[in-house]
């Protein structure tokens, strides 16, 4: 039997000791911050934990310049502190939730935000809005022995040296713990998947040219800059 093409190697993401850290899946938690979600024009009091996914390969390091994508002049950042998983697991108990932690690392959601919000308005799923190449910038991850378990401190955003985004990590509605186990229970968690936590307010677009930076108390920044349309 024949295989008809090569496979694409695996998206490997760079950890702070020097290894690397094959991705798997990213499992995106929405609207976890409370003032992230009136200014989403939704009730934070109301609603449970909810996720979208995105494929592995919408990962790019830290330094990159990612391509300003097409079908949107809304291309939103949100800053958002992302979890990697080492251990395999499903019905997590919120309270052993932290041992299938590797590490943690600063992160980009980027989001096509006028697509997204057409979507949401027709009952649509969001993937054109979210599931977009390069739309998830990730720092350096950083293993639980070096920093042990954030649950507090400064995420914070800058676009060309402006803050946009500042908040604390103690505002996250469901915790690095509740993340896990909720959505432990619609899959079975791998190594190598990570979980993108959510933003805090301030979100807003960007254009060609700008330089986004993510910092996370304790984290190595993730910077980015967005580029020009991508003509392949």
């Amino acid at each position: 039997m024949t295989q008809l093409f090569e496979a694409p190697a695996p998206v490997l993401a760079a950890t702070s000791d020097g290894n690397q850290f094959p991705v798997r899946r990213i499992f995106c938690i929405g609207r976890n911050y409370a003032a992230h979600a009136r200014e989403m024009g939704r009730d934070p009091d109301r609603e449970a934990p909810f996720f979208f996914t995105k494929w592995a390969e919408t990962v790019v390091p830290s330094g990159a310049t990612i391509a300003y994508p097409g079908e949107t002049a809304n291309f939103h950042y949100e800053a958002e502190l992302v979890v990697a998983i080492d251990k395999p697991g499903r019905n997590i108990a919120a309270a052993d939730a932290l041992g299938h932690v590797y590490g943690y690392a600063t992160g980009l959601d980027m989001t096509r935000r006028d697509l997204q919000l057409e979507a949401r308005e027709k009952g649509r799923p969001w993937d054109t809005g979210k599931n977009v190449e390069q739309s998830s910038p990730l720092g350096l991850i950083h293993p639980v022995a070096e920093v042990g378990h954030p649950d507090s401190g400064s995420i914070r955003l800058t676009v060309n040296g402006a803050v946009k985004q500042d908040a604390d990590l103690n505002e996250l509605i469901w915790d690095v713990q509740d993340v896990i186990a909720y959505v432990s229970r619609f899959y079975r968690l791998e190594p190598g998947d990570l979980i993108y936590t959510g933003t805090p307010a301030g979100v807003g677009a960007v254009v060609q040219g700008d330089a986004i930076v993510v910092s996370i108390a304790g984290l190595s920044d993730c910077a980015v800059t967005v580029g020009a349309p991508a003509n392949d």
